[in-house]
């Protein structure tokens, strides 16, 4: 029997002109586009389309950008498909900002309640660290236990974290800027193949990103929040949520914790999970796949042509 799981990308993944043709061909992705617009009160969508890059990638405009691609896809996979999700998906997760568009995709808020608090968390997350003090870099072809180490080594009395477990020997690394510039040359030194720093404003999923926590708590508190109808398994702990108490407490440490995605991947097959499908803008969700769990069908859709395609694999 086929199980299927639905998964949401995060930052890094936009990109100028993304979901425009969704936004041409489908009249029902066109309406959560301008949900979003209506809930944020600017136009976004415009942005998305046709707009400046480096204003595209300021984090108060990438996240609900995403969140509102991811959700233009499952609502056209919904009409094309004449499904609901809740009957086709065992499962559904998110990497970072996408862990609000599974979330949504499950019922547990409303597409304007997702697109809102993305912004507030995007806007807290710029506000927690001063530009230019923290940063973030990934490095490639490292097991979690040897970046630990190198954390720990290079901190030196500054904040340095792992932020993600990508999986797939995909580490990244969090916190103050010149801690993660001794990591970059330690991981070098060490013959680690290849370490990049990551273009952001901000150190993510570190402690530093304590204040915009806080806010995000008060935010979570007031948002209206349901059970959810599809398991959702969160960031950081790698296990099903679905209470609304719950979501509240995880989706605030989500902010300083991390992004546990190698075992998010790694607890689909043991839950009888057969495939993986990536919801909306870009493929890197769906390429980790393919390196964490190799026997497990992965593929992604986010424009008409990979949504038709996608749905014959339903």
């Amino acid at each position: 029997m086929t199980r299927h799981a639905f998964v949401f990308p995060g930052q890094g993944s936009q990109s100028v002109g993304m979901g425009l043709e969704l936004y041409k061909a489908f009249p029902v992705a066109r309406a959560v586009f301008e949900e979003v617009n209506e809930a944020l009160k600017v136009n976004l969508s415009r942005l998305m389309f046709e707009g400046d890059p480096a204003e595209l990638t300021a984090t108060e405009n990438t996240q609900p950008a995403l969140f509102a691609v991811s959700m233009a896809v499952v609502r056209t996979l919904e009409q094309e498909g004449g499904f609901a999700l809740e009957e086709k998906a065992a499962l559904l997760a998110g990497h970072s900002l996408g862990e609000y568009a599974a979330l949504t995709a499950a019922g547990v808020m409303g597409i304007s309640e997702g697109a809102r608090l993305l912004r507030l968390r995007g806007q807290a997350m710029q506000r927690a660290v001063p530009a230019g003090q923290g940063g973030m870099a990934a490095i490639l072809g490292v097991e979690p236990e040897l970046a630990r180490e190198i954390c720990e080594e290079c901190a030196q009395g500054e904040v340095l974290e792992i932020a993600n477990d990508n999986g797939g020997g995909q580490i990244v690394i969090s916190g103050h800027l010149g801690a993660v510039e001794r990591a970059m040359t330690a991981a070098k030194d060490r013959g680690i193949r290849r370490v990049v720093k990551l273009p952001v404003s901000a150190p993510f999923h570190s402690s530093l990103m304590a204040p915009a926590a806080e806010e995000m708590k008060t935010a979570l508190q007031e948002a209206e929040l349901h059970a959810a109808a599809i398991p959702v398994i969160a960031n950081v702990t790698a296990e099903e949520v679905s209470r609304p108490d719950d979501v509240r407490n995880l989706l605030g440490r989500q902010i300083t914790g991390q992004v546990r995605w190698r075992e998010t991947v790694l607890a689909m097959p043991e839950k009888g999970i057969t495939c993986q499908h990536e919801l909306g803008a870009g493929k890197v969700l769906t390429g980790l796949a393919r390196r964490i769990v190799p026997d497990m069908s992965a593929d992604h859709a986010g424009t008409p042509a990979e949504i038709e395609t996608m749905l014959k694999s339903l």
